[in-house]
């Protein structure tokens, strides 16, 4: 696995050098995310695409280093579903000195992610976000799919948003970005600890990037647990913005995004408010006028009445009100299409035993033996089982299209869309991590 081996070749992309497996061939770049590169290539031999996400500076910082094994590791675990990405192949390349401070990721190449297929402002109709056709699902049944087999792993995503959903021009669709994964404990699977100090929820606060629109509000509001209903908010907020074409709720900072969510949803009952572990925020939200509800109907006048509904389930402020995967899964609006057999569970809960080890170096020998590993297991198995392909379509826009399309001023400036579709020069720079509830803390401690 050395830089130089007769198995690899180099070419320059993205203003850096790619050393990838000598079968595939440079096609284009795609763009950068937080923490990597990804370009398309394809297979000499059989013609078939990929996407190369190349993941630099390994070595120079802990945070970096652990996100890389935790998705890694989570893709691992994941492969094979219909509704996630599919990780292909790992390398690591070696330098002279067996140093290494590179992963490559060869993984499942998709044409769009779903933030691209809003912003060009192509009509979604109820058949591309509820389903297409008797025997196809997309994007609200898929990504609920998706979502459903990653809770049963005891895995909270905690990034969803639309540019972590994946697109083809048939409507299949994968949930992308682990980097940010956490683990969580059910209710009664372990009575002594709380979900949010479950294992794999050391440090739940830290490495939240600053894409704020669509994260839970007990997340800015220090609620003493987290669980699952952290992701359905992510879902509802995806739903509302297929719906309505926009972010439904699109905060400049956190106290606005707060008053953004107060201002639709709704004072807090008394309930919920008193599970608020910030007595700031707490003290704040009390001291604000009485709001009523604005009905989502109002807001989507022309939506079908169901998706209202279910919008209505998972957009509560109380998250201990919010549907779960599998009632969403029931909801009349997705009914027709629900099919147990079609929404298999994980069968082996996913082990954050790895998040113990604090050190770079213990942590990158970590990420050697799961790159062995994972080849043992994988490598010379079809790359192509990802299930029959879809009848109905749905227009991907082009390059030029997504760079040329007009843009909301109120749109993402920051991490909104998939580094596996957005065109380089395009891309938002690297988002700042930081701490949500404290975040919001300060900004109130700042307005006296």
């Amino acid at each position: 696995m050395h830089a130089f081996d007769a198995q690899r070749h180099a070419f320059k992309a993205l203003q850096q050098t790619f050393v990838v497996d000598q079968d595939y061939t440079f096609h284009k770049e795609l763009g950068q995310g937080a923490y990597g590169l990804v370009v398309a290539a394809k297979n000499r031999k059989t013609g078939e695409g990929c996407a190369i996400k190349k993941i630099t500076n390994i070595g120079t910082k802990k945070i970096l280093t652990k996100r890389c094994l935790r998705e890694i590791r989570l893709l691992h675990h994941f492969r094979g579903h219909k509704n996630i990405t599919c990780l292909y192949d790992m390398d690591i390349v070696f330098e002279p000195n067996n140093v290494f401070n590179e992963v490559y990721l060869y993984e499942e190449l998709m044409e769009a992610d779903l933030h691209a297929i809003i912003r060009s402002g192509q009509p979604l109709s109820d058949a591309h976000f509820q389903a297409s056709g008797a025997s196809h699902r997309a994007f609200m049944y898929q990504i609920l799919c998706g979502l459903k087999y990653i809770h049963s792993a005891n895995v909270l995503h905690r990034d969803l948003k639309p540019g972590n959903i994946l697109l083809n021009a048939d409507c299949e669709l994968k949930i992308c970005d682990f980097g940010l994964a956490r683990g969580y404990t059910p209710p009664g699977q372990n009575p002594g600890a709380p979900a949010s100090k479950a294992a794999g929820n050391a440090g739940f606060m830290t490495e939240y990037v600053a894409t704020r629109w669509y994260r839970a509000p007990e997340i800015m509001l220090s609620f003493a647990n987290y669980s699952t209903s952290i992701d359905i908010w992510s879902v509802g907020c995806i739903l509302a913005e297929c719906l309505g074409g926009k972010p439904i709720f699109r905060g400049r900072d956190y106290v606005d995004q707060l008053s953004q969510i107060l201002n639709c949803l709704g004072t807090p009952k008394e309930d919920a408010l008193r599970r608020v572990g910030s007595p700031r925020a707490q003290d704040y939200i009390r001291s604000l006028p009485i709001k009523p509800r604005i009905p989502f109907q109002q807001l989507y006048p022309q939506a079908n009445p169901q998706a209202i509904d279910l919008l209505g389930h998972m957009l509560c402020f109380d998250p201990a009100q919010r549907i779960s995967c599998e009632d969403a899964l029931k909801h009349p609006y997705l009914t027709v299409w629900h099919d147990p057999m079609d929404e298999p569970v994980c069968q082996t809960k996913f082990d954050f035993g790895f998040e113990e080890e604090e050190t770079i170096e213990g942590m990158k020998k970590l990420i050697v033996e799961e790159v062995a590993q994972f080849r043992q297991e994988v490598r010379g198995q079809s790359r192509g089982e990802t299930g029959a392909r879809r009848q109905d379509t749905l227009p991907i826009p082009t390059r030029d299209e997504i760079i040329n399309s007009p843009v909301h001023e109120d749109a993402p400036a920051n991490g909104a869309t998939s580094a596996y579709t957005r065109p380089a020069e395009v891309r938002p720079g690297s988002p700042m991590m930081e701490d949500p509830a404290e975040q919001l803390d300060h900004e109130l401690a700042a307005r006296g």
